[in-house]
């Protein structure tokens, strides 16, 4: 398990709430008709076939900056408006929100993705909340995951634990979503190159250097970054 993750894991202070966490995140899996179903693993999957993080290790990335978002909103709750949030299902939340996408999809030889026969059928929450009921999790940790989506979801947030998770869920998805877009068409004007596979601390390192020394300096550093982008295309492939 990707050690980021363990820690996040062990801030849910509810010790049986976070050993079921736990035992989630090492085995993501569905038993449907007998027949069992597992994915690809959590490190290598991504949050989202084409649109936010859609790059081997995404669904991680994506669990890690949503916490902090959420963390951040949390305290905004208690410290300024003077309300109470239940931390551990919001931890618990954010963390097994997506986790069953892992099943829903599968890489295909060019290393894009598309829907696994198990993802053809059934979508990540339906997966979610069917596993988290068979495996008797609290209704309210349920909840935040079956509305994360929101008004677009099955059904919207009715706790502020959901609220805070939707928001946080929202906020990261869509600025990963505008950081990828800008960093492709930025490489892209600077090589001449289409770069669609690119995971986001590439897109940021992209940003940086178009920000520090312009249209010159992002062209003169570049090609260290495709360098490195081709080394791991092939040690993945």
């Amino acid at each position: 398990m990707d050690p980021r993750l363990r820690r996040v894991i062990n801030r849910i202070k509810n010790k049986s709430l976070r050993d079921r966490v736990l035992e989630v995140v090492k085995e993501i899996s569905a038993s449907i008709e007998g027949k069992f179903y597992t994915g690809l693993p959590l490190e290598e999957a991504p949050a989202s076939r084409f649109h936010h993080h859609s790059y081997a290790g995404g669904l991680v990335d994506h669990i890690l900056s949503t916490v902090n978002v959420a963390m951040a909103l949390c305290d905004s709750v208690e410290k300024v408006y003077g309300g109470r949030v239940n931390r551990d299902i919001v931890l618990s939340g954010i963390i097994l929100h997506d986790i069953f996408k892992s099943l829903t999809y599968e890489r295909k030889e060019d290393g894009t993705y598309r829907n696994s026969p198990l993802g053809e059928r059934l979508d990540h929450l339906t997966l979610a909340a069917s596993e988290l009921i068979r495996r008797g999790f609290p209704l309210d940790l349920i909840h935040v995951v079956v509305a994360s989506h929101g008004q677009s979801g099955p059904t919207s947030p009715k706790t502020i634990e959901s609220l805070i998770c939707h928001i946080a869920d929202e906020a990261d998805s869509k600025m990963n979503w505008e950081v990828l877009n800008a960093a492709r068409y930025l490489a892209r004007e600077a090589t001449g190159e289409s770069w669609d596979k690119i995971d986001s601390k590439t897109a940021f390192k992209i940003l940086m250097l178009k920000a520090e020394g312009g249209w010159e300096g992002l062209r003169e550093n570049i090609a260290k970054l495709r360098v490195n982008r081709h080394s791991e295309d092939k040690s993945t492939s």
